[in-house]
């Protein structure tokens, strides 16, 4: 696959309700922080072709976030393409590598990703 554009969006699936805030308006960091090893090895999980196939990609999803490639590269990240369409956000460091900095980048994260409206990715009835 070629060299991904900055001006790329990607797409992170909200595995879990708790990582959406209160009205379900946004990401909370909690869905930017990796989880322990062996877990996300590669990275955090993400969608490089649109949010019906992130949202599709799970068998439980509480909603998908798009995020700005070029964003992402400002804070020293990167999306590593592995089996397109999934690919990998690259860069965060785990919590209990650098506690301080997963936690600034998760929340950077947070405020930049913006909540794709569910009509863009539920099938209609």
């Amino acid at each position: 696959m070629d060299a991904l554009s900055c001006s790329t969006i990607v797409y992170r699936a909200m595995a879990r309700k708790q990582w959406l805030d209160e009205e379900n308006t946004g990401a909370l960091p909690a869905a930017f922080m990796r989880r322990p090893i062996p877990k996300d090895e590669g990275g955090l999980s993400a969608d490089v072709e649109s949010a019906r196939s992130c949202y599709k990609a799970l068998n439980k999803c509480f909603g998908v976030v798009s995020l700005h490639l070029g964003r992402l590269r400002d804070l020293q990240l990167d999306i590593l393409v592995d089996t397109p369409p999934h690919a990998n956000i690259i860069g965060l460091p785990r919590q209990e590598d650098d506690r301080t900095k997963a936690e600034r980048l998760a929340s950077l994260l947070a405020q930049q990703a913006r909540l794709v409206p569910s009509e863009q990715y539920l099938d209609s009835a």
